[in-house]
């Protein structure tokens, strides 16, 4: 005879962990599952709820049948052959995300909701950083990092909310003040049937917030429905929307902070001001305070991150970028950069189409590939030089810069291939050009 378990959590790591902190608060012993033999938080699990059990190597049907809700993780997909079957016969089927809805359902609208392909973590860090300047006691998580159900019961006025297009597609009931879908460009074809189905998931958010803000330079952005909504863009703005006039950050026809000004680089980053700035404004955040966090804020670590100048060569770190889209809004950013740009790129592809790069490729001047779908790049570009690890890109990299020139690793692609992470990547290439200049020292 199996054990009945009302409540199944799929999927341990931190997530997992946030999930059943959540449920045994409400006096709730939940069942957890998880495919892998070893998932990360095993130990932490069993140290802290050693009353909590945990079923590896796979998901039983025995028990899923059995249950009211399944909380699932986001990295699971809602296809997998058992979770198709329980949410065909009715069970509750949620996410995390979800779960925080529902706890905040009985307050006013709390939540200001950032999706998109690319720029999420760093337009849901600007909000919170302007929302803080302004004293406003906000929370800033979800994707970003942080679990949104260990954000609760801590007296938080306003949450800042990084979301994926997996987390949305087990959310249904979040109520935000405001919400953003900053851009789509192919992302999780190995999970998506196609860009739509992509793009339909993402825009889930919309359809739970009083207010959208959209990308009216991507069309793919906006709503199915017309909605109350407002726009930013790089063009000089028509109407009450935010964009860019002569130079200078404006909201209609009021000037916030001119471009000279802004401790960020790069027109993709412009962007990003503009909109984090939109979903300030919805909270009331003055302008003195969007304005003080525009011109200190430097970026976050592995998104178009200056690593070090070394003999006049700039080199950036944006291991982030981890599709084809955000290594074009990296490269399409830096198109007025008046030095050459050597480009190193490559990884685990997720089946994207990498044909997108070849027009923004025309802006570099030389392209190194590694990792497993490094040669697709490769093939768009006469004369890359294929490597097999950082520290022979980064070496062929420093060989083939001048001063003045620019050494960008945007790989276009996962880490998975090599890494553990995009941070590992990031922090092996920054490994790298330091000890370009160890050998200096010790030449």
């Amino acid at each position: 005879m199996v054990n009945c378990y009302t409540h199944i959590v799929l999927g341990l790591g931190a997530t997992g962990l946030s999930v059943v902190r959540y449920l045994t608060k409400q006096g709730i012993t939940p069942l957890v599952m998880d495919s892998r033999a070893l998932p990360p938080g095993k130990e932490e699990l069993s140290r802290e709820f050693p009353e909590v059990p945990l079923l590896t190597g796979g998901f039983d049907c025995r028990h899923l049948v059995q249950a009211t809700q399944i909380v699932i993780s986001p990295g699971i997909p809602l296809d997998t052959p058992e979770i198709r079957a329980a949410v065909d016969m009715g069970i509750d089927v949620v996410g995390d995300v979800e779960l925080f809805a529902r706890a905040i359902a009985d307050k006013a609208p709390c939540v200001i909701g950032i999706t998109g392909s690319n720029g999420k973590s760093t337009v849901t860090t600007l909000v919170g950083e302007m929302l803080q300047t302004a004293g406003i006691n906000c929370a800033v998580g979800g994707n970003i990092g942080v679990p949104v159900l260990n954000l609760l019961d801590k007296g938080h006025e306003i949450y800042v909310l990084e979301l994926s297009s997996f987390q949305l597609e087990t959310t249904s009931s979040l109520n935000c003040i405001s919400a953003t879908c900053l851009n789509i460009s192919e992302d999780h074809m190995d999970r998506y049937a196609d860009l739509e189905a992509y793009r339909q998931a993402k825009l889930r958010l919309y359809d739970q917030s009083n207010l959208v803000v959209i990308n009216r330079d991507d069309p793919l952005t906006a709503p199915n429905e017309p909605m109350n909504q407002t726009s930013f863009g790089l063009s000089k703005p028509e109407g009450d929307v935010w964009g860019i006039n002569h130079g200078i950050l404006v909201h209609g026809d009021t000037e916030y902070v001119a471009i000279a000004d802004l401790a960020l680089v790069g027109s993709h980053n412009h962007a990003n001001l503009l909109v984090a700035m939109a979903l300030a404004d919805s909270v009331d955040v003055d302008k003195a305070s969007m304005v003080e966090v525009a011109t200190h804020f430097t970026g976050l670590a592995h998104r178009c991150e200056l690593v070090a100048r070394r003999n006049g060569v700039t080199y950036v770190n944006d291991s982030k970028a981890t599709n084809v889209g955000a290594t074009l809004a990296a490269l399409n950013g830096l198109a007025q950069y008046q030095g050459e740009i050597i480009l190193i790129a490559g990884g685990e592809g997720k089946g994207a189409d990498f044909s997108q790069l070849s027009e923004a490729l025309k802006n570099v001047s030389h392209l190194i590939t590694l990792g497993k779908d490094g040669d697709q790049i490769a093939a768009l570009f006469e004369g890359t030089i294929k490597v097999d690890s950082m520290s022979e890109a980064v070496e062929q990299a420093a060989t083939l810069a001048g001063e003045g020139d620019l050494v960008l690793l945007s790989p276009a692609c996962a880490s998975l291939d090599m890494y553990s992470n995009f941070m590992a990547r990031g922090d092996d290439f920054r490994a790298q050009v330091a000890a370009l200049d160890a050998e200096v020292s010790h030449a």
